[in-house]
């Protein structure tokens, strides 16, 4: 029992310290080596402590270059009725989302 205690507390904490890496990351969106340098760290604590990202961060940044997207600046966002496209205009990653009717109203808030 207290070891299932640790590792939900420690998976917690891991995911505290993704979701502020992303805030540094945005926060420092200008200067793109200190931004991509944050997200692959998130990345890395994800992967050790076994935690999954959630939808809204794993939208938040581009898989090839691992820099943060920002719809106008570096990145391009097309809507189809079944899929949306997110370009990286720094890499030229397409990434392919579906489109479901309870994804798309949580996509639209982020």
């Amino acid at each position: 029992m207290a070891r299932t205690r640790k590792k939900r507390i420690i998976k917690r904490i891991a995911l505290e310290r993704i979701y502020r890496l992303f805030e540094l990351a945005e926060h420092n969106f200008e200067t793109k080596e200190f931004s991509k340098r944050y997200i692959q760290l998130a990345l890395r604590i994800a992967k050790r402590y076994n935690v999954r990202l959630p939808l809204e961060l794993k939208l938040k940044f581009c898989k090839n270059c691992h820099s943060i997207l920002k719809i106008g600046k570096n990145a391009k966002l097309r809507i189809s009725k079944t899929m949306f496209k997110l370009t990286c205009l720094e890499c030229g990653f397409t990434r392919k989302i579906r489109a479901n009717k309870g994804r798309v109203e949580r996509k639209a808030q982020a």
